[in-house]
């Protein structure tokens, strides 16, 4: 199938001086073309004087790209990853020589590296090392001048690396070095191969400050471009030559570079096999462990040695690790539960609840958790000591790796020998059914599948405490579910604690033992599944729970609401408590008349929203005397009473059907 692009005229106000430009830069390279000496190019390139430029240009610029590798990688990360104060002005350094003239950069370099320089000095007494009019000093000097393009360049691919690759490999127990160099350098390889091609390239052909600062010693400082300005006084011809021979490669070097390493190792297709299609949920056949208690595959694996704590010693609670935080700073919490313990977190946007997780992690300086962990307080301890490992939203499995070294990693970082990490990969593999898709990177898996190894990596790790931020968040509802179910069965005998952000009802109260209902950073409700959703204390969780929730005031045998018009309850609160009215949808009657009789929680209304839910229909219904309502009726129902958008109906709520709590 052909494509169709609208194509726009570029006005001539634009095209015409951006065509001007295009020749501008154009006409100088083409009279390099057009006044090269062809027949003699060959004799040109081979002089001895050329030929030793030649070698002395690639030992300066392959020793420049060596030093800028050695220094700039390590400076692009830390202006990249690491506040401090005067970062603009370290910016700005780097960027100087870029702008610098070439000639001033030489001088400057002659001022502090020189012989009567600020250091100059005590390097030649100290170390009897003489940078000017030495190769060393054209080292140093393509080194000043070609740095800033790797810097620049690195540190825009790390700006644009999401840090839940890097916070997710240190909850999994890596040191910032080894994710610096088993996660970071890979996945942002791409910009680090630029950076150093154009290094090289803005070595090979540094002039100015080399001349300035080492001179122009035939065979200790005169490089290929110090050769071109030494031909064009006597021999232009073979300048000419020469100048092409650059030209050729800097050409090379950026057409090479063309769209080939624009991205991260995600961004890029991954491979040629396309994702594996999700299998059916799981049987009782499939997964025995989920059937029989008695089965081999448990998620304590109480067969395994147990896991080391921080200082290297075994741990000394068996494998049962109970939870004890108190967090400060924008969260204000304490936090107990026992091993086996799986938390929902709930709470409308902004309520604290990725900061709450972070903050137990150690990564966020907007709360403090004080965290003790079985019998080990790890308040102190870096995140890759703690033992607690994070499942981020979107998975964060590393691009570059296949599942089976993803699930793998935390094992490694921990030391754990290659051949025994990975069986035992393998089979958190085959516990969560995707070991067939072990030798598969991230970008060929579905999103079901893609979670499921995560979860597995988190696991293989041996973690004290699993948080899970949102896991389910980005699957369809039938992948939904099926990770559900895998995620239930596999987390009925974690040793641990599990903590597991969601703004899923069902997830709520399918997988978790509580829930623990933040607003502003604190504990609003915690309380069991059950006691949650019978008496919501926060509105949003009533909402999330599908019921109507309205605020008010106790008042004359009723409740003022808060957002206008009145409330009869059956039940009677002393004057001026706070409360709050749960009304479930299907216990909303849906009138086109006016009912008869005396009810006295009636009010008019238009009809807003309608939408399915299962076999039943959801009616959003406005009023002015009363807050929006949401009744459940049938599809019959509505076609009966010929509901539509716009629809003018009555509402009427028995009093016996509301349920009060108290705020």
């Amino acid at each position: 199938m052909s494509r169709f692009r609208t194509r726009t005229r570029p006005p001539v106000a634009l095209a015409l001086p951006a065509l001007l430009a295009v020749a501008f830069l154009l006409l100088p390279l083409i009279g390099i073309l057009t006044r090269t000496q062809w027949s003699e190019l060959g004799a040109h390139l081979t002089s001895p004087g050329v030929v030793e430029a030649l070698r002395l240009s690639a030992v300066v610029s392959l020793w420049a790209l060596g030093l800028s590798l050695v220094l700039g990688v390590p400076l692009a990360w830390l202006l990249a990853r690491v506040p401090f104060k005067g970062k603009a002005l370290v910016r700005s350094l780097v960027l100087l020589p870029m702008v610098l003239p070439p000639t001033v950069g030489g001088v400057a370099l002659l001022l502090g590296f020189g012989r009567r320089g600020l250091l100059g000095p005590w390097l030649e007494g100290t170390f009897g090392i003489t940078l000017p009019f030495h190769t060393s000093g054209a080292v140093v000097a393509a080194t000043f001048v070609a740095m800033p393009f790797l810097v620049i360049s690195l540190e825009g691919a790390l700006g644009g690396l999401k840090q839940s690759y890097e916070e997710t490999a240190a909850s999994l127990g890596a040191s910032p070095v080894r994710v610096f160099f088993t996660v970071t350098l890979p996945m942002v390889a791409p910009g680090l191969i630029a950076g150093a091609a154009l290094t090289w390239a803005r070595a090979l052909g540094e002039f100015g400050a080399t001349i300035t600062f080492a001179g122009n010693l035939p065979g200790t400082t005169q490089t290929l471009p110090l050769q071109v300005y030494l031909l064009l006084q006597d021999q232009p011809e073979a300048a000419t030559s020469v100048s092409l021979l650059l030209l050729a490669i800097a050409m090379g070097v950026l057409i090479a570079l063309r769209g080939r390493w624009t991205g991260t190792p995600a961004d890029r297709k991954a491979a040629e096999l396309p994702p594996v299609a999700e299998e059916p949920a799981p049987t009782a056949a499939a997964e025995p462990a989920a059937a029989e208690p008695s089965a081999p595959a448990k998620l304590a694996e109480p067969a395994e040695p147990t896991a080391p704590d921080a200082s290297g010693a075994a741990p000394r609670d068996g494998g049962r690790w109970p939870l004890h935080a108190t967090v400060t700073g924008f969260n204000r919490l304490t936090l107990d539960a026992e091993p086996g313990t799986t938390i929902a977190v709930v709470g409308e946007n902004g309520a604290g609840k990725t900061t709450l997780l972070r903050a137990l992690l150690g990564l966020t300086p907007r709360a403090h958790a004080e965290l003790r962990l079985g019998d080990t307080d790890v308040t102190a301890l870096p995140p890759h000591k703690r033992q607690v490992a994070w499942v981020p939203q979107d998975g964060a499995l590393f691009p570059h790796l296949s599942a089976l070294a993803n699930t793998a990693y935390g094992l490694r970082a921990r030391r754990v020998p290659r051949a025994e990490a990975r069986a035992r990969a393998q089979a958190w593999l085959d516990r969560l059914g995707v070991g067939h898709l072990a030798h598969r990177k991230p970008a060929q898996l579905s999103g079901g599948q893609a979670q499921r190894v995560a979860l597995a990596r988190a696991l293989a790790a041996r973690p004290r405490l699993l948080l899970l931020d949102e896991p389910l968040a980005a699957l369809d509802q039938t992948t939904r579910a099926r990770v559900r179910h895998t995620l239930r069965t596999h987390l009925a005998e974690f040793g641990g604690v599990c903590l597991i952000v969601t703004h899923d009802p069902v997830e709520a109260v399918s997988l978790a033992d509580r829930v623990l209902v933040l607003a502003d950073g604190q504990t609003l409700q915690d309380a069991p599944p059950v006691e949650v959703t019978r008496h919501p204390r926060s509105p949003w969780v009533a909402r999330m729970l599908g019921r109507n929730a309205w605020q008010g005031t106790a008042s004359e045998g009723g409740l003022a609401l808060a957002a206008g018009g009145r409330l009869v309850l059956a039940e009677e609160l002393p004057d001026g408590v706070p409360a709050l009215a749960i009304i479930a949808p299907e216990a909303v009657s849906v009138h086109r008349e006016r009912p008869a009789g005396s009810p006295r929680n009636v009010w008019p209304g238009t009809v807003r929203e309608i939408t399915a839910l299962g076999s039943r229909l959801r009616v959003l219904i406005a009023s002015a005397e009363a807050p929006d309502l949401v009744a459940e009726i049938t599809p019959d129902a509505a076609a009966e009473l010929g509901l539509a958008d716009g629809v003018r109906v009555w509402t009427s709520v028995k009093a016996t059907e509301i349920t009060l709590v108290r705020l």
